[in-house]
């Protein structure tokens, strides 16, 4: 059965920003500094899980985001071929950022287990427009950034 759609437009996950060769050297200094410091208070595992972690975030802060395509329809929210249905969706609100370098976001809180906030990044459609739909299907909430999205734009991950 065909959905309607009522808004699509593409966006990417997050905002990228390289991160220059001073960036990764910091982190590594950090790392064995904090690996060191465990190794002689006889912590071999603690120094081995902030090397693998240091790792890890090197490795994920390199990467470039994937492109989505996002879509309002009849029947809900889809994320490329993913459905959150209205039934689903326990709560919407629309943010906005100070700083002009985020895009306007639908934030929405869900019944899933492994989904429960999805912040998308509204990029063309006026989002008013997205906000005046919304509100005819699903309840408004008051939601406010997590503490790892913080964490995240501090850090300028």
């Amino acid at each position: 059965m065909a959905r309607a759609v009522f808004f699509e437009w593409e966006a990417t996950e997050y905002a990228f920003e390289q991160k220059g060769a001073d960036w990764y050297w910091a982190l590594g200094i950090i790392a064995v500094a904090i690996a060191i410091t465990s190794i002689l208070f006889g912590n071999v595992i603690l120094a081995l899980l902030v090397l693998a972690a240091s790792g890890t975030l090197a490795i994920a802060v390199a990467k470039h985001p994937r492109t989505h395509l996002f879509r309002v329809t009849d029947e809900g929210v889809m994320i490329d071929e993913n459905l959150y249905t209205y039934e689903h969706i326990l709560s919407f609100s629309i943010l906005e950022y100070l700083d002009p370098a985020f895009p306007t976001a639908l934030s929405i809180k869900t019944s899933r287990i492994f989904a429960p906030h999805l912040l998308i990044p509204i990029v063309g459609p006026d989002p008013m427009e997205v906000y005046e739909f919304f509100v005819r299907h699903v309840e408004e909430g008051k939601h406010d950034e997590s503490l790892v999205d913080r964490i995240i734009e501090l850090l300028r991950l």
